[in-house]
């Protein structure tokens, strides 16, 4: 999936993976559990980094709080420790409770020592606020939507305005899930780096696609304040080491603003990344350990990878879109029908054709 036609400001000639995916990385799953009612526009969305046990075998990761304005849960730990030990959930901003609650029970049956023979659990869910779409005090998410999610996890995902993503709005059209993968040759081995993103941020007129402002000619709600936010995940089996990516999770700021954004005050902006090789056990044998990791000085093309991935599934979420109706009544707009509001402009005309709408 993610974009149709290739990105055309790519910083990197790294070719898409098979299906375009964050699931291009080997053992990664997504699942989604998507709630629409007639109050309701939100859901969850969960990232499995392996089939095996994560708790016992963990990920080395990093996390770069790009702006601080979320609700997140375990990212303390990442900072500390540079290592993942659970899957990921995405949800709205007050169901991040029951989120941690479901992926706790799931971490506990699986892993009987937690709490008894060895210490706790550091459960990571990220939020975005999608109260414009989404009556968020009904707090609509439950346990079970949560295990549902985990059910659905699969190789192939939806992406747009589903699971988590279901209620957000980026640049004040519809927003959601985004993903793109690319994949690299290193020293005769095949690597892939994917990312996901649940994009929930930035003003209208401020868009930028390909250098076109088409944010400035698509009519749609002008906020006083950002207040928005995007979660951005990404993934390899690339063997970094947890400072590599801390770096790499750094660089997804400028995949982030190379569409507009500007990360504003209230929009919180935080990325996680992680890589499926070098596992960490949870119960060593030996009290040394080696790990492969990429020479600093090659690291250049990665970076620009991690700036064409972010860059894309952001706009692949938007590519996705499909126009709701807001709390207030009020139509937000997918990018596929807002730039068909634009009749015959030419600008319009020509994304349609470079984004494959």
């Amino acid at each position: 999936m993610g974009l149709n036609k290739p990105l055309l400001n790519a910083l990197s000639d790294a070719k898409q993976g098979p299906q375009n995916l964050i699931t291009d990385v080997a053992g990664i799953t997504v699942g989604h559990k998507t709630l629409k009612t007639d109050r309701l526009n939100t859901g969850v969305t969960v990232i499995k980094p392996c089939q095996d046990n994560i708790f016992r075998e963990k990920m080395p990761a990093a996390v770069q709080v790009i702006n601080g304005f979320g609700k997140s849960t375990g990212l303390v730990q990442v900072e500390e420790l540079g290592t993942i030990e659970t899957p990921l959930v995405l949800t709205n901003t007050l169901s991040v409770g029951t989120a941690y609650t479901a992926l706790v029970k799931r971490m506990l049956a699986e892993n009987p020592e937690i709490g008894t023979t060895t210490g706790s659990v550091n459960p990571i869910i990220m939020e975005c606020n999608d109260s414009t779409i989404n009556h968020i005090r009904d707090l609509g998410v439950t346990e079970d939507d949560v295990n549902d999610a985990f059910m659905a996890a699969d190789t192939s995902f939806e992406e747009g305005p589903v699971g988590g993503g279901t209620g957000m709005c980026c640049y004040d059209l519809k927003g959601g899930i985004g993903s793109a993968s690319r994949q690299v040759e290193i020293d005769g081995k095949t690597f892939t780096m994917g990312a996901l993103v649940m994009s929930n941020f930035g003003f209208g007129e401020d868009l930028n696609i390909y250098g076109e402002h088409i944010g400035q000619k698509i009519t749609q709600m002008r906020k006083d304040k950002e207040k928005g936010s995007i979660i951005t995940i990404i993934a390899t089996d690339i063997p970094f080491n947890s400072r590599q990516l801390k770096r790499i999770a750094r660089r997804s700021s400028v995949g982030i603003t190379r569409s507009g954004s500007f990360t504003g005050n209230g929009s919180g902006e935080i990325t996680l990344a992680f890589s499926t090789a070098n596992r960490v056990s949870h119960f060593p044998e030996t009290e040394l350990s080696s790990i492969q990791a990429i020479t600093d000085d090659k690291i250049d093309r990665y970076f620009r990878i991690t700036v064409d991935i972010v860059n894309e599934a952001i706009l692949s979420s938007l590519a996705h879109g499909k126009t709701f109706i807001n709390c207030d009544g009020k139509p937000v707009y997918g990018l596929p029908d807002a730039l068909n509001e634009l009749d015959n402009d030419p600008d319009a005309i020509k994304l349609k054709e470079q984004l494959g709408l």
